[in-house]
């Protein structure tokens, strides 16, 4: 065979490649939206997903198994599962200029964080509750705050029909939670460009926290850890996370 011969072969199966994936990612939006139960479990490609993240280099069996279990399309608005393949490599949109984080990140930030089964952690951040599911499913007591109404309330419902037992506040996730403080363990799944103080506050001593902190466009993940009532902290990845709104100002007290 010529070297043209070659090079058309090769120019021809890249082309067929970019092609199936494509068709690939159609076919998993469309079956993401096509019935329900046992039709729409979509195991095949969770299993898939979980192979991605092994071959990315995640090594904790637990959540490798979690990540299998959890049905990831179900925490996605119906509205827009057209958007994105659900168990797609990629951040899908949830409505409201917000994101599901890509699953390698989800599993990423999991395994840094190491939530051990009975702890109580702290999610700022809910979204469409998948990170939430996540938490729980590995047995841990999770608390979750979402500033946008409907996207919390779209968070307790699928919660609730997955049967996962999250508590899920509608408010500000720089306040924290303090009735229920200290927690054994934070993540935050949104970008405050300072490190929120009330969250630091509120962990338990011996805890951790991860979060991506930064602007926009210059985030890092950083895992911060409480020792002795001193904070060490660590930077690690490069991010990009939608940033972390903060909620009206509380109005001045009374003279």
């Amino acid at each position: 065979m010529n070297r043209f011969r070659v090079f058309a072969v090769v120019g021809l199966l890249v082309t067929l490649s970019f092609w199936l994936g494509g068709v690939g990612g159609w076919f998993g939006r469309v079956a993401a939206r096509s019935g329900t139960g046992e039709d729409n479990d979509m195991s095949d490609q969770r299993a898939e997903m979980v192979r991605t993240l092994r071959a990315y280099g995640v090594r904790d069996e637990k959540i490798l198994a979690t990540m299998g279990r959890v049905r990831r399309h179900r925490f996605i608005p119906e509205s827009a599962l057209w958007a994105a393949d659900p168990y797609g490599d990629h951040p899908c949109p949830i409505g409201h200029q917000q994101t599901i984080s890509q699953p390698y990140i989800v599993a990423y930030m999991t395994e840094r964080i190491a939530p051990r089964a009975g702890e109580k952690i702290l999610e700022i951040g809910t979204g469409s509750g998948y990170q939430a599911a996540v938490l729980a499913d590995l047995g841990a007591d999770v608390y979750s705050i979402e500033i946008i109404p409907e996207l919390a309330d779209h968070a307790r419902g699928v919660l609730a029909s997955e049967g996962y037992d999250v508590k899920v506040l509608t408010g500000d996730g720089y306040k924290g939670w303090p009735e229920h403080a200290p927690f054994d363990a934070v993540i935050v799944t949104c970008a405050p460009e300072d490190m929120p103080k009330a969250l630091v506050d509120q962990l338990k001593d011996g805890g951790r926290m991860i979060l991506p902190l930064g602007e926009r466009y210059s985030q890092r993940l950083v895992i911060l850890r409480k020792e002795a009532g001193q904070v060490k902290i660590e930077e690690d990845l490069p991010v990009r996370f939608v940033p972390m709104v903060p909620g009206p100002a509380d109005p001045p007290a009374s003279p």
